[in-house]
C-alpha cells in the first residue's frame, strides 16, 4: 500500500487530503511543520510527500533539501505562491511537481499518482543490451537506476531519472518536447515546456563537463532534445 506524507499547517487542507487519500486506499501520515515532517519521513519512509511551502518553522524548500540529503522520494509541492521564480526554486531544490492553491482534488490526486509511477522501477523488458550506457564522463545503469560520474554515484530525483532514461533509451534520436512531457509528466502536460527547461538544466549541471556548452544533452530549438554518447 502506498504511504503518503502530507505536510501542511492548514488543518482543513490536511483533513481534506487525509479523507480523500484514505478513501483511495493510501496510508497517510500528516505533519504541520517542517521539523515534524523530516522526523516522520525518516521514521515512516513514505512513498510520496505532499508538501506545503509556507510552514511555520521553516521554508518548505529547506524541507525539500533536507529530504534530498538522503532520499529520492517523490515530492509534490502544494503552495499558494504563484511566481515562476518560486516554482523554479522548489524544483531546483528537488521537488518533482508543483500544484498551486487553490487546487482541484482530482488534479492533485492525478499528479500524485503520476509522481508515484515515475518513482517505480521500470519492469524488465528483456533488453539487456541497453542496461548500461557509457559516455566519456559518466555511466548510466538503466537496470539499477543509477548514474556514476568520476567514480561516484550521482543523486537524481525521480523526475530527473525518468527524463534521463527516456533520452538514453532513444540515444542519437530527437525526442520531441511533447513526447518527453507526456512520457515523464503525463498525457496532460504536452505544453509545459518550462518543466523541460528546468530539468534539462539540472541534468546538465549534474552530468555535463561544461553545462553551458552541453555535449550529451543537446537542444534542438523549438523541437526537442537528443542524447548523444
Amino acid at each position: 500500500m502506498t504511504r503518503v506524507l502530507v505536510v501542511d499547517d492548514e488543518p482543513q487542507i490536511v483533513r481534506a487530503l487525509v479523507i480523500n487519500l484514505k478513501a483511495r486506499k493510501y496510508e497517510v501520515d500528516a505533519a504541520s511543520d517542517g521539523a515534524s515532517a523530516l522526523e516522520l519521513a525518516a521514521a515512516r519512509h513514505p512513498d510520496v510527500v505532499v508538501l506545503d511551502l509556507g510552514l511555520p518553522d521553516m521554508d518548505g524548500v529547506e524541507v525539500i533539501k533536507g529530504l534530498r540529503g538522503w532520499t529520492r522520494v517523490p515530492i509534490l509541492v502544494l503552495s499558494a505562491r504563484h511566481t515562476s521564480d518560486e516554482k523554479v526554486e522548489a524544483l531546483d531544490a528537488g521537488a518533482d511537481d508543483y500544484v498551486t492553491k487553490p487546487f482541484g482534488m482530482d488534479e492533485l490526486l492525478a499528479r500524485l499518482r503520476a509522481a508515484v509511477r515515475r518513482a517505480e522501477p521500470v519492469g524488465g523488458d528483456g533488453d539487456e543490451t541497453l542496461s548500461v550506457v557509457e559516455t566519456e564522463g559518466f555511466t548510466v545503469d538503466l537496470a539499477a537506476k543509477k548514474v556514476h560520474r568520476e567514480g561516484r554515484d550521482v543523486r537524481l530525483t525521480p523526475t530527473e531519472w525518468h527524463l534521463l532514461e527516456v533520452l538514453v533509451r532513444n540515444t542519437g534520436r530527437l525526442v520531441s518536447q511533447k513526447q518527453l512531457l507526456q512520457e515523464v509528466w503525463g498525457p496532460s502536460y504536452g505544453t509545459e515546456t518550462n518543466y523541460l527547461r528546468v530539468y534539462m538544466a539540472q541534468l546538465r549541471r549534474k552530468l555535463e563537463a561544461d553545462p553551458s556548452h552541453p555535449r550529451h544533452f543537446v537542444t534542438e530549438p523549438g523541437m526537442g532534445y537528443r542524447f548523444e554518447r
